[in-house]
């Protein structure tokens, strides 16, 4: 009895060193892992497993995805704040606004329609651009106030309309303004000023009342945002940060290891890869 007591306790001692040291060689793999894909500028963080189409991140870190017919929020502790179940009614949106968490806004540019969806992800209303003569819009964005900023490519004009598509107010015709006409294809309401980015001529900045402020001539910038008083893009193989109030633009060379992604966002300090099987997430230093 003693005897089979004996082999019984050298067992469980053998699986408890294994189950150690299986342990400790997994901690090592994952941090191994954080070491491969970091470097002195980006820092891994976080990965979330899907097969997503689209992200995006708002200014409050609430983070957008869309999988098949599903737009979801995730919120900054990672928990489900909202799901909109018919996003291919027109086909596949051609953008996403979510500049105003409170408002999100999905366009349908071949249907020339834009739904409004509230902070839930609950559907408000939607806003027919044909119904209200307006026949060529490429961007749009939420106002600070809670209406809507559209280009009107027809009439060269910066317009801001309601949830009706009643229009509030306008801007004059670009092309008396400018020598070389911009043709935006972002709009973003930030920090008490209207950004348009035209990537062949750069961003054009607006106050509220319509009145041009600057031009900054960065150009062919890719996904852009806009946050925490600064511009990012990107262009190059480079992440480029413009901070508004020190004039100073600094640039970010992207490491070898961010490759195979499908898209990619720079926003509140944290860069996020789309890639076929989730989002990676790293800090910026």
């Amino acid at each position: 009895m003693k005897i089979k007591n004996s082999y019984l306790f050298l067992y469980m001692v053998l699986i408890s060193i294994y189950s150690c040291a299986q342990t400790k060689q997994t901690i090592s793999e994952q941090l191994n892992e954080k070491q491969i894909k970091s470097d002195s500028n980006f820092i891994y963080s976080n990965f979330i497993a899907g097969d997503f189409s689209y992200m995006d991140i708002d200014v409050l870190d609430n983070l957008y995805i869309i999988k098949s017919n599903q737009l979801k929020k995730i919120n900054a502790k990672g928990d489900s704040a909202g799901i909109f179940n018919d996003v291919k009614k027109y086909g596949n949106p051609t953008l996403l606004d979510i500049s105003n968490p409170l408002k999100i806004l999905l366009y349908y540019k071949s249907f020339s329609t834009v739904v409004v969806l509230d902070r839930f992800l609950s559907f408000r209303n939607s806003i027919n651009f044909r119904n209200k003569n307006i026949f060529k819009v490429k961007s749009i964005a939420t106002s600070y106030d809670n209406n809507i900023w559209i280009f009107d490519e027809q009439d060269y004009k910066l317009k801001k309309i309601n949830d009706a598509g009643s229009v509030l107010s306008e801007t004059n015709d670009w092309r008396q303004i400018f020598d070389e006409t911009p043709t935006p294809t972002e709009i973003k309401d930030n920090d008490g000023f209207v950004y348009l980015y035209d990537p062949q001529k750069g961003f054009y900045i607006f106050d509220y009342y319509g009145s041009l402020k600057n031009n900054l001539a960065f150009l062919q910038w890719e996904h852009i945002a806009i946050s925490n008083n600064k511009i990012m893009g990107f262009v190059n193989n480079s992440l480029q940060v413009y901070t508004l109030n020190t004039l100073s633009l600094k640039t970010y060379n992207l490491p070898t290891f961010f490759k195979d992604y499908q898209d990619i966002k720079a926003m509140n300090g944290k860069l996020y890869l789309l890639k076929k099987n989730g989002i990676e997430i790293y800090k910026i230093k």
